[in-house]
């Protein structure tokens, strides 16, 4: 496709004026127990352990529950688990499950469940791969009693259970849990506060859930997170599909839509001037990245990877995603979140200073680039993600690179960047994504490099893999800091990715709305009113 010049690979939305307010006007749910929502993208995929998908982790933590939930501060707390005791020096577990859980089908939650859903989820999930590495057996020893029986002392083991980034430790019936971690579970049944009504789901368009009423919260703790009480205020939440932000703006302010997950900067202005909206800054920091297929020409060179940190404006990146509001965004950061205890500016010297496209054309020459072809698989439904893939496909442009931008709906790009064959047979060389939980190592998807069990691009890294493991059995958080140092310094010369920059999601609600907890788009506590 046609490559836009720099200047222009902002989109806007608006427009001719008004264009909003002449869009078709959709349905109106009535009453005032029903929540119409737009979440960022399509939910393509619904199974929250199959995809790494944010939107799918949105929709798992609507139908399902975890054993342990993360408060404001990333703790782990006790969710579906009543509490746990730890026994021979850190190498027993025994985690008991709360009275009153129960599935959506009228089945109670028992602990072969939840070892089947785990065991399932260990099998995809980075953080969970380390819980099934260290254990010797994980074990129903009733119904409401599990226990892990660990090779080493893992202190961090309810951290990974409560896991609230994808994949998603979600807790499923034994029947469903036993399907194949490489085969997607279309059936949804949870112990979560809403059951997901698959009679009304329109794919591309809407998806419907209606209130549990067999949902036993937590008594213990607040709100926070995906720990604590889960209170469902409403009847019926409806995900509305919207890829237009503009579209989904004009729904908001006409009292169509009660809140959009997320809206553009561009189109921020005119929502603030309604009374009837409110706009919000995400808690959480994302980051976003330049991922790269490291199977293949030309991205299979460390030495290709490493001479494009020389081309990357990360404040051009975020200007084109985000805005120039500084509260949206931050430049200058690298692989952990500047939230984050592991931020430091290690190893960053490459990624500051002025950008020489000329320079960087001569160090990928000496690198061995010889006009290979690049697939850049572009997401056309999600304007953040276009926004940087245009500029990052610009910007290889211009360093002399042979791009080709392949544009798609975020669920094709989603199923697209799972082919591992080279770009003859369907693969792909880069694309740029979010990535939800950048604070360490544990569940960090941009930073394993194992190889074929890696996340999509599947770097490979003893060095990176060794550090990992390092962290892992670290004493104090100062190690912890010492080697995550350590980790930026070699992902910076083995480059499994570029760090674009960090962003905070913003939002737009109805003004009745309150209640919103931090985090993502999670839909307990929430009420009007």
């Amino acid at each position: 496709m046609p490559t836009p010049p720099l200047s222009m690979s902002r989109r806007t939305f608006l427009g001719a004026g008004g264009a909003v307010l002449a869009a078709p006007r959709l349905a109106a749910a009535q009453g005032a127990r029903v929540l119409r929502f737009v979440p960022q993208a399509d939910l393509a995929v619904l199974d929250p352990v199959f995809t790494t998908a944010s939107v799918t982790a949105n929709h798992g933590f609507m139908v399902f529950d975890t054993l342990y939930g993360w408060d404001k501060d990333y703790q782990p707390q006790p969710q579906m688990a009543a509490g746990h005791r730890i026994e021979d020096d850190g190498l027993t577990w025994i985690i008991t499950l709360r009275d009153g859980l129960r599935f959506h089908d009228g089945e109670p939650v028992r602990a072969r469940d939840c070892v089947a859903s785990i065991q399932r989820w260990g099998a995809r999930d980075m953080f969970g791969q380390e819980v099934i590495a260290r254990s010797h057996e994980i074990q129903a020893i009733d119904d409401k009693t599990l226990r892990f029986r660990l090779k080493t002392p893992f202190p961090r083991l309810a951290m990974a259970l409560g896991k609230s980034s994808s994949n998603v430790p979600v807790i499923m019936p034994e029947r469903l849990a036993k399907t194949s971690p490489n085969t997607q579970v279309t059936e949804m049944v949870g112990s979560g506060p809403y059951r997901f009504l698959a009679g009304e789901r329109m794919a591309g368009a809407r998806a419907v859930y209606a209130r549990f009423d067999g949902y036993v919260p937590t008594p213990h703790g607040a709100p926070s997170r995906t720990a604590g009480p889960k209170i469902a205020h409403f009847d019926r939440v409806e995900w509305n599909i919207i890829p237009d932000q503009a579209t989904a703006a004009g729904a908001l302010m006409n009292g169509e839509v009660d809140w959009v997950e997320s809206t553009s900067s561009d189109i921020a202005p005119m929502l603030g001037r309604s009374r009837d909206v409110t706009l919000s800054y995400s808690d959480d920091l994302y980051q976003v990245i330049l991922r790269f297929n490291h199977l293949h020409p030309p991205f299979n060179n460390p030495a290709v990877r490493r001479a494009l940190l020389g081309a990357i404006s990360q404040e051009e990146m975020m200007q084109a995603a985000y805005g120039t509001d500084p509260k949206g965004w931050n430049a200058g950061t690298g692989i952990f979140t500047s939230d984050s205890p592991m931020a430091s500016d290690a190893g960053l010297a490459p990624l500051k200073g002025k950008r020489d496209y000329a320079k960087v054309k001569r160090d990928l020459a000496a690198a061995g680039y010889a006009n290979e072809k690049i697939v850049m698989l572009q997401a056309e439904d999600y304007p953040t993600l276009r926004a940087v893939a245009e500029v990052s496909a610009h910007v290889m442009r211009e360093c002399g690179m042979n791009v080709e931008s392949q544009s798609g709906d975020w669920g094709t790009v989603s199923t697209r960047r799972a082919n591992r064959e080279d770009i003859t047979k369907g693969g792909w060389s880069a694309f740029c994504t979010g990535l939800s939980y950048s604070l360490d190592p544990s569940g960090h998807l941009g930073l394993r490099a194992n190889g074929s069990k890696a996340w999509f691009g599947w770097p490979d890294s003893p060095k990176l893999e060794a550090l990992r493991q390092e962290w892992f059995g670290a004493e104090g958080l100062e190690e912890q800091k010492r080697i995550g140092r350590a980790m930026q310094e070699v992902a910076m010369q083995e480059v499994p990715y570029i760090p674009l920059g960090e962003y905070r999601r913003l939002q737009a609600a109805r003004a009745d709305l309150s209640g919103f907890p931090a985090g993502a788009a999670y839909f307990w506590g929430v009420k009007r009113g």
